[in-house]
């Protein structure tokens, strides 16, 4: 973890429970607009805009199910894929999942997964990378992704690995707040919530956000 990034998130955000999963405690933007216009904002530089500040809906619906169910990953190696604050990681590990696997492409990201693990007393393994053209998930048996169809170009690219993900005999599941490009004849619905987000970034107070399970990718027996 780079101690400047790690510097930044504490500057920038700060340690509260998550609304809809108070058993968690992230690193927080209080004020999100400010912090994407110093991290892109008119200045357009390749750095990713600040996901890992805030608790997206599909992240807090997708954590919120796997402490409920832990069960769903208990005793098993997880992926969690564009991890933004590292929740749904945290989430799982607290769930009793054996290992625990976080993925971004953003050093902030990476630096506030690992701190905000620290926060809740886990272990998650932060990982800076972009994973999805890899053959499959590795050795993992439960692949989590929260909020990740918010652009068709990433839709394609998170189902493609995704599907791979299911032939390789992982289990996914996925939290969405009803994005555009989810394909959802692709998936089962497994739960419903209502999940409070911050007006300043989805134009609202409250998501109807959904639990998915990604049907099995493995061929038809027709072709």
């Amino acid at each position: 973890m780079s101690e400047i990034s790690a510097a930044f998130v504490r500057l920038h955000a700060r340690l509260a429970p998550v609304a809809f999963v108070p058993e968690v405690r992230l690193h927080q933007a209080d004020e999100p607009i400010g912090l994407w216009e110093l991290t892109e904002g008119e200045f357009r530089s390749a750095q990713p805009p600040p996901f890992w500040a805030f608790a997206w809906a599909g992240g807090q619906a997708l954590a919120r199910y796997v402490l409920d169910h832990p069960e769903t990953v208990a005793d098993r190696r997880v992926l969690d894929l564009a991890s933004g604050s590292g929740l749904v990681a945290v989430a799982a590990a607290r769930a009793g999942a054996a290992a625990v696997r976080a993925v971004e492409i953003d050093e902030r990201a990476v630096a506030a997964v690992a701190l905000n693990a620290g926060a809740n007393g886990v272990r998650v393994d932060a990982e800076l990378g972009d994973v999805l053209d890899d053959p499959d998930a590795g050795t993992a048996e439960v692949v989590l992704a929260g909020d990740v169809f918010y652009s068709e170009a990433m839709a394609n690219r998170m189902l493609r690995f995704l599907l791979r993900a299911t032939r390789a005999g992982a289990r996914v599941l996925v939290g969405d707040p009803g994005r555009a490009f989810l394909p959802r004849d692709r998936f089962t619905e497994l739960a419903g919530y209502d999940v409070p987000v911050p007006p300043a970034l989805e134009s609202v107070r409250v998501r109807h956000t959904t639990v998915w399970e990604l049907k099995s990718g493995r061929p038809r027996a027709d072709g």
